[in-house]
């Protein structure tokens, strides 16, 4: 089995140290994996439930996982930058997994995670699978948020939202998700809300489940 000890500390980022955690892995891991969590302006940080549950699916088969303040966020330095500086942050989580394991990367995000790193993880080769989890389909906070990007992303891509999310119906979801190149992958889970709450253990089994198809 692999180890469940948890490492703590800091990345070095591009405006500042960001605060970390790594869940170690078994010593022959095939993949690594990152884990973004909700807005930092809303009370978002790696501790967020959701993004818990996330990593411990995904440290479930064996890998190393690592979660990460953005800036400005818990003991993370910076300021907040709307989602452009935070891209870079999700880079720099990139990097570091890189150096570290040489594995190729899994990704995954929670609501404002998934948007801000999608955008970094679609574009990287290093990554070769990514989740959405409650991408925002809907304005949020006055914000809209663009997934053209999207488009040209190839890679196998999980979306997991509530029937109840209030950023995104179940029908801005499948319009989003069905623009997007195979293989993808939306599920709805009946009776959850943005934070899944109740449904966790389902938002779990929906990643292993599909890890198991689609990357295994």
């Amino acid at each position: 089995m692999h180890s469940a000890s948890i490492r703590s500390f800091f990345l070095d980022g591009p405006s500042g140290r960001l605060e970390a955690l790594l869940n170690q892995g078994s010593e022959n891991a095939d993949y690594a994996a990152v884990v973004c969590h909700p807005h930092p302006l809303f009370g978002g940080t790696m501790h967020n439930k959701v993004v818990f549950h996330a990593m411990k699916a995904l440290n479930s088969f064996g890998w190393p996982v690592l979660r990460f303040n953005f800036r400005g966020a818990g003991l993370s330095q910076g300021e907040h930058d709307h989602g452009r500086g935070e891209v870079e942050d999700v880079r720099t989580a990139l990097n570091w997994l890189d150096r570290e394991f040489h594995l190729p990367v899994i990704f995954a995000g929670f609501s404002f995670g998934s948007a801000v790193g999608l955008q970094a993880a679609c574009s990287d080769p290093r990554v070769r699978a990514a989740i959405g989890l409650g991408l925002p389909a809907a304005p949020v906070h006055g914000r809209n948020y663009d997934f053209s990007f999207l488009k040209t992303c190839s890679k196998p891509k999980l979306f997991v939202s509530g029937a109840y999310d209030q950023f995104g119906t179940p029908e801005q979801l499948k319009a989003v998700v069905n623009s997007l190149p195979e293989p993808r992958k939306l599920v709805i889970i009946p009776a959850a809300d943005h934070f899944f709450e109740g449904k966790l253990p389902q938002m779990r089994e929906t990643i292993e489940q599909w890890v198991r198809e689609a990357i295994l």
